[in-house]
């Protein structure tokens, strides 16, 4: 497992991938934050805070997590690679981490540019350091959370087709699903107190919830469960395969 996550960090930085992931999040939030005029702009904000960072990034993870899941295990289907790897010494459990820890790295490491705003938006602050950091580490573990599970879903995404454009498009689609459409869909009044219960489902209900500051076992549980079951789905994929 560890000589495949090596092998996948090693794709990512050996092309432009990593770069762009990276390069692309940076900027994308950067001008939002500091450049585009609107409710966006700390600048004009009136108040030391990185609320707007934490309401762009997860919206700029749905299209760029996908991009980072979509080659990993539909080019392996594509090039009839995945039967050597199902033949080698390794469990489906042990395929299937190998791969998503290496799209949680870049996740990981797209976001560690990231403190670059931290430290501007608390030198800025009136006086220097009026930056609420119990809110700011709150939505930094959000963010990392929902990009695990942005993962988990586009590595499931990837086992379904060996077409990676395919394989993108319904990464954000179920991204996109349990991102807004459950949020917009538990909302609708018809559904009564059947709303309530849906919203539970959706990953910005809980993301939104530890973005206060507060780490909510509730909210560890959904992440962690979403996580699991989008692997255990691709582990059945896999299984089939094999078969």
């Amino acid at each position: 497992m560890s000589s495949l996550y090596w092998k996948e960090i090693r794709s990512f930085f050996g092309s432009l991938t990593a770069y762009l992931t990276i390069i692309t999040f940076l900027l994308l939030t950067g001008l939002f934050l500091f450049v585009f005029p609107g409710g966006l702009n700390v600048l004009s904000m009136g108040y030391a805070g990185l609320d707007s960072l934490f309401i762009i990034a997860p919206w700029v993870f749905l299209f760029l997590i996908p991009a980072i899941t979509m080659r990993m295990f539909s080019d392996e289907i594509r090039y009839g690679t995945i039967e050597l790897l199902l033949t080698r010494p390794l469990t489906e459990w042990q395929l299937i981490f190998g791969k998503y820890l290496a799209a949680v790295t870049l996740v990981v490491l797209s976001l560690l540019p990231s403190l670059v705003y931290v430290i501007t938006v608390y030198v800025l602050g009136d006086p220097p350091g009026n930056l609420d950091s119990g809110a700011t580490i709150g939505s930094y573990l959000g963010l990392l959370m929902l990009g695990a599970v942005y993962a988990a879903l586009g590595i499931l995404a990837s086992v379904l087709t060996e077409n990676s454009i395919v394989s993108f498009l319904i990464g954000v689609f179920l991204c996109f699903f349990f991102f807004y459409v459950i949020d917009q869909l538990a909302a609708l009044s018809v559904l009564g107190k059947s709303g309530l219960l849906l919203a539970h489902f959706s990953i910005s209900e809980h993301y939104n919830s530890i973005s206060r500051g507060v780490v909510d076992s509730r909210d560890v549980v959904y992440f962690v469960g979403m996580i699991a079951v989008a692997l255990a789905t691709t582990r059945l994929v896999l299984i089939v395969r094999r078969s």
